[in-house]
Order: C-alpha cells, then structure tokens, then sequence
C-alpha cells in the first residue's frame, strides 16, 4: 500500500467521479482506474461502487477514505519535522482544542514562538474532548487543549492557571431571562441543550449533572452540539437552553443572552500530550515556552 496511491484513492473519494480526479491528478483515467483496482485486489475488498455518472464509497472504502486521511497527515507531518533545518527553528505545530476564552493564553504563546522563529506554523483542530484525545492518541495532533482528569499513564498534562465559567444560553425574551441567575431547578422541566463532551466526559458531566441534582434520564435532554455557535442558533430557534462556558459567543446585538448558573460551576482546562512522545524542534520549542509560562503560575 504505498502513500501514492492513497493520495489516488481519497481523491476519487472527494471528486465522486474518476474522471475528475485523473483530471486534478494529471493521470490518464484508465491508468488511475487500474491503480484503484490493484489496491482492491491488495485488500481483497470492494472500495467503490461504479456507477454511469460518478462513484461511491462502500463501507470498506468508507474505512479506508478515514485511515487515509490520518495516514497522509501523519506523513506529511513526519516530512516536515525531518526536513526541518538546524540553522532555525521551523516545522508544524498542531493543537487540538475545545471552545474557550483561555484557548487565547495558548495563542499568546505561539505569538511569542513565531515572532522568534517565523518558519514555525501553527495548525488549530478545533473538537470535543473525546475526538481530540483520539487525535493526539494516534499522532495526529501534537497537544491538545482540553478539560477532565486524564490518564496519567497515557499523558503528560500541564494545567492552566485559569478556569471557565458555566452560563445558560436563552432567548432575550424568555421569561428565566428576567432572573439574574438560574437554579437547576429552574431547568428541571425545560429542553436542555449540551456540549457532546458534557454527555460523553465524566468529568464534564459530574460537574454538571451534580450542579443539576438529576440525572440526564429524568431531564429533558433536547439535543447536543459540538460548536457552540451552532447551538446558539438552535438556542435562538426555540430548539432548548444551551449550557456552556461563558464568552465563548458574544450574545451583545442578538436574541440571546446568559444568565450565570447559582451556585456557580467552573472547569479547569490543561494542556496535555502523549507520554514517551517523539516532538519534533518546533513542538519542544513550544512545551518549553509552555512551561515557562504556566509552571511557575
């Protein structure tokens, strides 16, 4: 299986058509044809489905199209780091992250990094806690900003000197919008909005769930989201009440409002990598400045 012809395969995926992707690959399509069919005959699996018109993934190809994908990052960060120059410091930095105002204090120290060293970039994957931590698991991500306890014997994690504030999203012409705070009672009979982390993290949700005095089976749990701009529009829809860090959305202008959650909850968020992790200079030069910035904190 070589990485040329993965490169081949994902594109046939995203073009939905052989015809388009030997046209972007400068290939002829019979030969891009017979590529794709030497490596099903490798895997022994039917990858695509040839119609008249265009092409679709089996749930083989499915597979394959998602490992591809992890694969070719991982190697075209790999070339990077190795073709990375002694005189300065240069290469790729990937950060996986959640939603949050402190997401700025990591931000502040890549500032710092690139004003020095230019040839340094920085590359934000933004996701829940759970698709981040599988990214840094399997080398795609280098750190990852995030919010719990972790494994200790899977990660190195150092935590920020900060905390981030839960509030409740609603409509400006909602009634519970007439109180200054809100009491899980408040919420008990209402359509609830939540962050896929808070549903899937233990941490998240003990924090949570505590505060609320129920557990989700006896609320009404009205949907979730990843991105919480996209929920505010569910928010502003009528869909439910989001519960989230505070700040993240600017509501100034708009329907919607928050009102701080009584008492308050607050979470912690930490950097963290993998134990026993190879870094390249470019990622050591940004752990170091890490550390300086927050360990004495």
């Amino acid at each position: 299986m070589e990485l040329r012809v993965l490169r081949y395969f994902l594109t046939v995926a995203r073009e939905g058509s052989f015809s388009r992707a030997a046209e972007k690959l400068h290939l002829s399509q019979p030969t891009l044809s017979r590529q794709i069919k030497e490596l099903e005959d490798e895997f022994g699996k039917q990858l695509l489905v040839r119609e008249p018109r265009h092409v679709l993934l089996t749930d083989d190809g499915q597979l394959l199209r998602r490992r591809a994908e992890e694969i070719l990052s991982l190697a075209e960060k790999t070339a990077g780091e190795l073709m990375s120059g002694d005189e300065d410091i240069s290469g790729d930095i990937r950060i996986g992250a959640g939603e949050s105002v402190h997401f700025s204090l990591i931000m502040e120290a890549a500032r710092q990094i690139q004003e020095k060293h230019p040839g340094i970039r920085f590359h934000i994957v933004t996701g829940d806690g759970r698709t981040t931590l599988t990214r840094l698991d399997r080398g795609l991500i280098d750190f990852a900003f995030v919010y719990g306890k972790l494994d200790p014997s899977k990660y190195h994690v150092l935590d920020l000197p900060v905390r981030d504030k839960w509030v409740l999203f609603l409509r400006k012409d909602d009634v519970l919008a007439e109180k200054e705070t809100i009491r899980a009672e408040d919420l008990w009979e209402r359509p609830l909005l939540f962050s896929r982390q808070a549903l899937s993290s233990s941490t998240h949700g003990d924090e949570l769930l505590q505060w609320l005095q129920k557990p989700l089976e006896e609320l009404h749990v009205a949907g979730s989201y990843t991105l919480l701009y996209n929920a505010t529009l569910m928010v502003r829809e009528g869909l439910g009440y989001a519960i989230s860090f505070a700040d993240i959305v600017n509501t100034a202008g708009t329907e919607l409002c928050t009102r701080p959650l009584q008492p308050p909850v607050y979470t912690e968020p930490s950097v963290a990598w993998k134990k026993n992790q190879v870094f390249s200079k470019a990622s050591k030069l940004f752990l170091q400045t890490l550390e300086e910035k927050f360990r004495a904190k």
